[in-house]
């Protein structure tokens, strides 16, 4: 997802920002915070569709919520704390996902074209009763994105791009099944790959598990960008900012944008039943990125130096997080 701070053009379309007028849950004094306890009675059944009753399932979630958006902190609206029905139908989105990317890890050799990557991908998720999510999502030509080398993230697949030893590269698998969506990528080291791409990839491993150690139930935002960026420039990396995580399950890119760079204790409030990706773009060289002007896509580092990414969908739960596909 394209940070909302970037210069750079978006592909994505227009976000929604979610309204918090639901009906029958707008306060007579005009604020429209979803998060008065006193607009839902207990005895009613929860907002969530669970079936069980609210004083039984989100009440106390809400109450606590309401706490923090008094205390001056930003918080999720409804709609982005998923239903249980949605998180039942995003795990099974997430289950294709996973296997599509462990089915390219059984075939991705040297000498492959990132085209019959594409091939892959695109067979064996249509082959499941699945939608490859890229697929003209904005114009984007084809099934998966794979980004080599210097190239941070939307690479084309092309018959012209033969991985050959030595090359590192991200493939980003995103699926739509029964009208729920999963994200997801790995790194894949080429033949003889040297050391310092090695490093690379093996510190933006840690980096996106450090990242997923601080995503926790009622932490921020922040705390995962801190985790991110801490361990990245303590190693000498540096971090996109232009690109980041997202939330996502019922569309492709949701609220919130995920920036792998933060400040602990700031930025959105984490709450159970949110479903977000973590994905940290790690430079070798400066942050700064461009856009391809001949694709209007691929994104490459400003210097030349060499990028990586992996991107797991996270489920926070109301004990920790669950990594949803990877």
């Amino acid at each position: 997802m394209i940070s909302p701070d970037a210069d750079l053009q978006s592909k994505q379309p227009a976000l929604t920002f979610y309204s918090r007028q639901e009906a029958g849950h707008v306060c007579d004094n005009g604020d429209s915070s979803l998060w008065k306890r006193s607009e839902v009675m207990t005895t009613d059944l929860c907002w969530c569709g669970s079936g069980k009753a609210y004083a039984d399932c989100h009440s106390e979630i809400d109450a606590k919520i309401e706490l923090y958006r008094k205390a001056g902190h930003e918080v999720p609206d409804r709609e982005m704390i998923k239903t249980p029905e949605q998180i039942a139908g995003i795990r099974e989105a997430c289950k294709i996902n996973t296997a599509v990317l462990d089915e390219v890890e059984k075939n991705i050799k040297t000498g492959m074209t990132t085209e019959e990557i594409n091939t892959i991908v695109h067979e064996y998720t249509v082959s499941h009763g699945a939608i490859p999510a890229p697929l003209n999502f904005c114009g984007f030509p084809k099934s998966v994105c794979t980004s080599i080398n210097d190239q941070v993230c939307h690479g084309i697949p092309s018959a012209q791009d033969v991985l050959k030893s030595g090359d590192i590269v991200n493939v980003d698998v995103s699926t739509i099944y029964n009208g729920y969506y999963a994200d997801a990528s790995r790194m894949f080291m080429i033949g003889k790959v040297d050391k310092k791409k090695q490093d690379l990839v093996a510190i933006t491993k840690e980096c996106l598990r450090r990242g997923l150690e601080a995503a926790q139930p009622w932490s921020f935002v922040g705390d995962i960008g801190a985790a991110v960026s801490g361990f990245a420039h303590k190693h000498g990396y540096s971090v996109v900012t232009e690109f980041g995580g997202h939330g996502v399950g019922i569309d492709f890119h949701e609220e919130p944008f995920i920036c792998h760079v933060g400040k602990r204790k700031t930025g959105m409030l984490l709450v159970p039943g949110m479903i977000f990706t973590i994905e940290p773009m790690i430079n070798t060289g400066k942050r700064e990125v461009y856009v391809d002007a001949g694709n209007d896509w691929t994104v490459y580092t400003q210097d030349g130096g060499m990028s990586a990414q992996w991107e797991y969908t996270v489920l926070i739960t109301e004990t920790g997080n669950e990594v949803l596909t990877y």
